[in-house]
């Protein structure tokens, strides 16, 4: 019978279901019918380890109790209520948020996700400065709305591109520097200089804010070297522009802190989050507004708006989950498992693999570089992603790939044997993709 029900969410998955980001044709798609913790199984109760975190957003793991007796004890006192009302589950949600941020910030907006997060943010600053232009990377993503897929820098910006007053620069990536950089101060201070140039050609005057992943997520995983972001941030205030940082990917546990920004002395004007603030149990995000953007609108109308916006039962799935993680120590977990586990063991397999070209991130926040070829640096293609992303699965592991990269992004509350179990499938899996690349010369 379980079978059957794998068999009958598949059935219905292709007759039924049109998947983002796909050709339709000839998906066949994972069923994931439980989970807990750092594991999902199918009907059949087949179990992976889920180092994807879905979509880099389960970062109090599956089925967290907490988080769930939240969610039901909301759902038995109001299940839904409309944003221009008073909510105590939407205050305290909003209180929680205020907690963790820093000084100078005081109140929150919410919204469904991260993508309208980052469009309510890019509102207010050009309202805020009375400027048009938003910069951001190339190597960036921030969502799937009008201004925020143009404001992102990878190629799925390109069939979308309906929104005004954006324009790109290149961030810093040393393993890959446009700029010839051979130490990580090095690529900061060219890519500041690169960064100061394209403000000028542009004209500062004209430019609302500068839109930043603090760590770029889907991109890479691309940790900022020393210097970097509190220079952003120097450049901001010399011109008068708004700094956004994007936390909705790296917020809330992943990089082993509560905001990744606390690592990069660093405060930013706006604050975007969603994912891990409540680890997707119900869709939530919102924008963290500093003090100065909010007087603004004290006396002027806010022209944006969802009917969504503070939904009882997100806010009480964020409540719930901030509570937990903070009475249960998950953020330093992922600190000091990023630390004491995962970073170790991945330099180990990059000492052991000629595939992987470079290993990268913080906390449970980590990025494997593929490469034919370590001296050209020359990035493997879609097949050998293919294979190993088959070979992981095969073995259990439910992977995250982007472009020549496997990110290793598992739950924050993933346990120490956990993650040794994922490192020897990562270990197999690549020595098997290795072994037949020789055989095929």
């Amino acid at each position: 019978m379980t079978e059957d029900l794998d068999a009958r969410a598949k059935e219905l998955d292709r007759e039924y279901v049109f998947h983002s980001w796909s050709a339709q044709a000839g998906l066949d798609l994972p069923v994931i019918a439980g989970g807990s913790g750092a594991t999902v199984w199918d009907h059949a109760g087949n179990r992976m380890l889920d180092f994807a975190s879905q979509l880099v957003n389960v970062n109090i793991g599956h089925q967290h109790p907490a988080v769930v007796k939240a969610i039901h004890e909301q759902a038995d006192l109001l299940v839904t209520v409309g944003p221009a009302t008073a909510n105590l589950t939407r205050g305290r949600a909003a209180e929680r948020i205020i907690d963790k941020a820093p000084a100078g910030f005081a109140k929150v907006f919410f919204t469904n996700g991260g993508a309208d997060a980052n469009e309510n943010a890019i509102r207010m600053a050009r309202l805020h400065t009375g400027r048009d232009t938003v910069l951001s990377t190339y190597r960036s993503y921030h969502g799937n709305t009008g201004a925020a897929i143009v404001a992102t820098g990878d190629w799925r910006r390109m069939p979308n591109q309906y929104a005004r007053g954006h324009v790109h620069f290149f961030g810093p990536y040393l393993y890959r520097s446009e700029f010839w950089a051979t130490t990580p101060e090095e690529e900061s201070e060219r890519a500041l200089r690169h960064l100061e140039r394209v403000i000028e050609s542009e004209g500062p005057a004209t430019i609302a804010a500068i839109l930043l992943e603090t760590v770029p997520g889907t991109a890479g995983i691309l940790v900022p070297p020393p210097g970097y972001l509190d220079g952003v941030r120097a450049l901001c205030d010399r011109f008068g522009i708004i700094l956004i940082l994007d936390e909705v990917m790296c917020g809330f546990g992943r990089t082993g802190r509560w905001f990744a920004f606390e690592g990069y002395d660093v405060v930013p004007d706006l604050i975007t989050f969603a994912k891990g603030v409540n680890s997707g149990y119900v869709p939530v995000g919102g924008v963290i507004i500093s003090d100065a953007i909010s007087a603004t609108f004290d006396d002027r109308v806010f022209p944006g708006g969802l009917t969504y916006s503070g939904h009882p039962l997100a806010a009480a799935s964020i409540v719930g989950s901030i509570d937990a993680m903070q009475d249960e120590g998950i953020v330093e977990h992922a600190r000091r498992i990023g630390t004491e586990v995962i970073g170790p063991g991945l330099q180990a397999l990059a000492e052991r693999h000629p595939l992987i070209g470079e290993v990268r991130g913080e906390g449970v926040f980590w990025a494997i570089e593929l490469v034919s070829d370590r001296e050209t640096r020359e990035p493997v293609g879609a097949d050998v992603i293919g294979r190993l992303k088959g070979a992981l699965v095969s073995r259990g592991l439910v992977p995250f790939s982007a472009d020549n990269r496997i990110h290793v992004v598992p739950p924050c509350v993933v346990t120490e044997d956990e993650a040794a179990r994922a490192l020897a499938i990562y270990d197999e899996g690549l020595t098997s993709v290795e072994d037949d690349l020789l055989r095929r010369g």
